[in-house]
């Protein structure tokens, strides 16, 4: 039983369903809490047990589904939720049994959703994961109009499609998903944009409330929302960051992920994770002081692996070293002496600057700052460079020279030299320099 204290006030009544499966992780049942929390819910009563299968009609074996009823009408609860994943028949059966709306882990993480999603974007994301997971759950018995209060499931956007038959969910699916390819080729053009500009882009990823908006406020000096609750953040959000050595990148922060990281939600923000596949580096955020970051670390690389963004150049980032003993900030090397890992406290400032060294000597390696000297006839090339926005400065000599500053990736300067050969002759001393004598072999 727990106590209604302030963090459960305004929300429905719930009795929690927790059961140990043989592939039940140590750290999802207070991660289950974590989020019902996050949702407002006033948890009742949690019940667990052991199974070693799922029961096809309740999930859980009869006895247990009788435990369930018995103690949602003595609670008189609102809702019973499940921390694990449903099947429709499965939901539907126990809604019968139970006379209460039944949610399972997918439901309740797409209404915390739900309640985070400020942009038209991320709005639009949400109704379409919503709709899809409602769209095998037609057939149950809370959904008429009446009894629908916005409650836990019942939330957002798409509450009112429950109503609706499948005909004008698909049709309603089809409107967004024609909404969100447009945001999608407008998110496409802009990193498209950033592409052909030569300016790197630096992702934040990582697990949930890890304390990546606090990092990205004191890298950028911004002040986006912040706070200490799951998805605090949804929208991706972009801002400039001025490195010393090499120039301006763009620092996204990028929605947390979690563990079972619902398929709808990841199909639904796809424009959104796919600024973690096209950027240049990933900052993973780890929470070091969590004492379940290790299982968590391994999520976040199936969730990278799963939208394929497990082959993009990464640091990793153990945030919140302020709550750990003894714990100085400090990088570490690999073996092809990169930074690799960085031990900082965003809440303290403290370690900042290792991560932006580390930033910074990444992209050393991939763009190149220098000078190039062109002839007055050169004209089309010292067009591309501008276009590119790879000239941080010109100036023309007493003879028309044009004597440029050049900061740019270097696979920029490699394919200009390869268009034809004057471009190639012109750029030849500068690549040389740089040590990519094989593109001419």
């Amino acid at each position: 039983m727990f106590e209604h204290n302030q963090k459960y006030q305004g929300g429905d009544k719930a009795i929690l369903v927790a059961m140990e499966m043989p592939d039940t992780d140590p750290a999802d049942s207070a991660e289950f809490l974590e989020l019902v929390t996050s949702a407002t819910v006033i948890p009742l009563q949690v019940i667990t047990g052991k199974r070693q299968y799922v029961d096809k009609r309740y999930f859980v074996g009869t006895g247990k589904a009788e435990e369930i009823r018995l103690a949602a009408v003595a609670h008189d609860a609102d809702v019973v939720i499940f921390n694990h994943a449903l099947r429709p028949s499965q939901t539907r059966n126990l809604e019968r049994l139970l006379e209460k709306r039944v949610i399972d882990r997918t439901g309740l993480i797409l209404d915390i959703f739900a309640q985070r999603a400020q942009s038209f974007e991320g709005k639009l994301q949400v109704e379409l994961a919503q709709l899809k997971h409602i769209s095998t759950r037609l057939v149950r018995m809370w959904t008429h109009l009446e009894r629908q209060k916005g409650g836990i499931g019942m939330r957002g956007p798409g509450e009112t499609q429950l109503e609706s038959d499948k005909r004008m969910i698909i049709t309603r699916i089809g409107q967004i998903q024609k909404k969100l390819d447009k945001v999608e080729e407008t998110r496409r053009q802009s990193r498209l944009a950033r592409q052909k500009s030569a300016t790197p882009t630096i992702a934040f990823v990582g697990y949930t409330n890890a304390g990546k908006s606090s990092l990205f406020n004191q890298l950028t000096h911004s002040d986006i929302y912040v706070a200490d609750k799951l998805f605090a953040t949804l929208d991706p959000t972009h801002r400039a960051l001025e490195l010393t050595q090499t120039g301006k990148a763009i620092l996204i922060d990028t929605v947390g992920f979690i563990s079972k990281l619902p398929h709808e939600l990841i199909a639904a923000f796809k424009s959104t994770l796919q600024e973690s596949v096209e950027a240049d580096l990933l900052l993973e955020v780890i929470d070091s002081a969590d004492p379940e970051r290790e299982h968590k670390m391994h999520e976040v690389a199936k969730i990278l692996n799963e939208i394929g963004a497990s082959g993009v150049p990464k640091i990793q980032i153990f945030n919140k070293i302020d709550l750990l003993d003894e714990i100085q900030p400090h990088f570490i090397k690999n073996e092809i002496n990169e930074i690799n890992t960085v031990y900082l406290s965003a809440q303290d400032s403290t370690g900042i600057d290792l991560l932006l060294q580390a930033i910074s000597e990444r992209f050393q390696e991939t763009h190149v700052r220098t000078q190039l000297t062109l002839p007055p006839y050169a004209t089309k090339l010292r067009a591309q460079l501008f276009e590119l926005d790879a000239i941080t400065c010109e100036q023309i000599s007493d003879t028309g020279e044009f004597i440029l500053d050049i900061y740019t990736a270097k696979r920029h300067l490699l394919k200009l030299a390869t268009q034809d050969a004057q471009s190639k002759t012109l750029l030849s001393s500068t690549l040389n320099d740089l040590h990519t004598k094989e593109i001419w072999e």
